[in-house]
């Protein structure tokens, strides 16, 4: 026996006699056809948009990698401070006690003047300065211009361009070197600790 379904209920035309009850009988089906034909095209509809939007968010978060990897192209890096020689000016209360002292560490004084209460020791990779009477607290210490044996660098940074930078980063100093001046000069600063770091150089501003 042939048939159909419409609404969920059997249709048969040879149960029916004549046209106007197979009308009938379709005629509250029709609503139902065209519900489930809307439902058809809505989830059609919303499976192409959502198709739609995740090749728009696609194609934006490229987008947006692509912007930041040109930003970062853009950006230029700011060069390393060039600081120079390091060492460590300690605060002694007798030179010729910490002089000995130091020798037995594998020390040997390099420079200064012990008549006038300091003098500068290394060995062979540390350089450490004694000093007398000059220093509250034990000192970092830079010296701009200068290799570790106290040689002039052919190509530095210099003192005044070191604390501009500085000055720009919003660091406090506690001395600041003359920015008109041109020969040796100096700057002080305190970490967050208030452990005193001296940016000392000892040679003219670079030609």
């Amino acid at each position: 026996m042939g048939g159909s379904i419409l609404d969920g209920q059997p249709f048969s035309h040879a149960q029916d006699g004549n046209v106007g009850a197979k009308c009938d009988r379709l005629e509250p089906s029709i609503p139902m056809l065209k519900l489930h034909a809307h439902k058809r095209i809505v989830g059609r509809t919303g499976a192409l948009a959502l198709i739609a939007l995740s090749a728009l968010c696609a194609a934006g978060c490229s987008g947006e990698r692509e912007i930041a990897q040109d930003n970062r192209a853009i950006v230029k890096e700011e060069p390393n401070m060039q600081l120079g020689n390091f060492s460590i000016s300690l605060a002694v209360k007798d030179l010729a006690a910490s002089k000995a002292f130091y020798e037995k560490l594998g020390f040997k004084a390099f420079g200064g003047d012990p008549s006038a209460n300091w003098l500068i020791m290394q060995n062979d990779t540390c350089t450490i300065g004694l000093f007398q009477g000059m220093f509250e607290k034990n000192t970092l210490t830079f010296n701009p211009g200068w290799d570790r044996k106290a040689q002039t660098l052919e190509k530095f940074e210099d003192v005044r361009d070191l604390q501009k930078r500085l000055l720009a980063q919003g660091v406090a100093l506690n001395l600041k070197a003359d920015e008109n001046s041109t020969g040796p000069a100096a700057f002080f600063l305190f970490d967050p600790d208030g452990n005193p770091i001296l940016i000392d150089q000892h040679v003219p501003r670079p030609k």
